[in-house]
């Protein structure tokens, strides 16, 4: 199943994700489903909030012929080498602006089968994995653009939000 991906000025990406207490089958589904949206939308990654799921799960495909599937991942190590390169967000259509983020990084999560994963990230990976985890944070990559780029895009902001909200 396709979910549809919630705008910005959804709520639902403003609310911090709650852990997720045990992986069954509707967990499962849940993944099965978001890897399967994000696809279709050509995205790299997608959380749970992105889909008005409020749940600590994301999905990632740098295509590295890996497609992860993360539940309840902690960051724990961020480099002190900072890059800044483009990003852009299905939940934020049509805006890409340089983001600054650590290089590399170190992560610990649950996978699909309950195994605990350490694994070790940088280039795409480690980018991709930091913009998840901002979404389970509450946080978009819009809150990280420099004070001039978001004037730059305040008006298509707007536009988005109004869309968004609309009943």
């Amino acid at each position: 199943m396709v979910y549809e991906i919630k705008i910005y000025g959804n709520e639902s990406l403003r609310t911090l994700a709650e852990p997720v207490v045990e992986i069954d089958a509707e967990i499962l589904q849940i993944l099965e489903d978001m890897v399967e949206t994000m696809h279709e939308a050509n995205g790299v990654g997608l959380a749970a909030p992105q889909v008005g799921i409020n749940k600590r799960l994301f999905v990632i495909d740098i295509g590295d012929g890996i497609i992860r599937k993360v539940i309840n991942p902690e960051i724990i190590e961020l480099s002190d080498v900072i890059e800044s390169n483009e990003e852009g967000c299905l939940s934020v259509p049509g805006i890409y602006k340089p983001v600054k983020r650590s290089v590399h990084i170190k992560i610990k999560y649950t996978n699909e089968n309950g195994k605990e994963v350490v694994e070790e990230a940088d280039d795409l990976l480690g980018r991709a994995f930091q913009h998840e985890y901002d979404h389970l944070e509450a946080i978009l990559f819009i809150d990280k653009i420099s004070p001039v780029a978001k004037r730059m895009v305040t008006k298509k902001l707007q536009l988005l939000k109004k869309e968004s909200t609309k009943i």
